[in-house]
């Protein structure tokens, strides 16, 4: 899957840059995926904003088969990410591509 302009070598050039002038580490997409999660979770956005189609269609099925119960999922997840520090984030869902809580 693609990274989305996230690369290893890029993260690691950036966080040498950025020990020398004290600029705190920022993930571009963890916001977003969060707000997406936490509103309209139910149609999976947060996954397929990520990148993750298969777990996104996934959870679309999920949410017809159960009428919508199965939407408790990306609400809980939007709230863990906002309690995720960025760094971290980007770690587990952008680099290490985890799909599910």
């Amino acid at each position: 899957m693609e990274n989305y302009g996230y690369t290893k070598s890029e993260n690691n050039q950036n966080q040498q840059q950025n020990q020398g002038t004290n600029i705190p580490y920022r993930s571009e997409k963890k916001i977003p995926a969060a707000l997406l999660g936490i509103l309209v979770g139910w149609l999976a956005l947060n996954k397929f904003y990520l990148g993750y189609t298969k777990e996104g269609i996934i959870q679309i099925i999920l949410n017809v088969i159960t009428f919508g119960a199965a939407s408790i999922i990306p609400f809980i997840e939007g709230i863990l990410y906002l309690f995720m520090s960025d760094k971290q984030f980007d770690d587990t869902y952008v680099y290490g591509k985890k799909s599910w809580l």
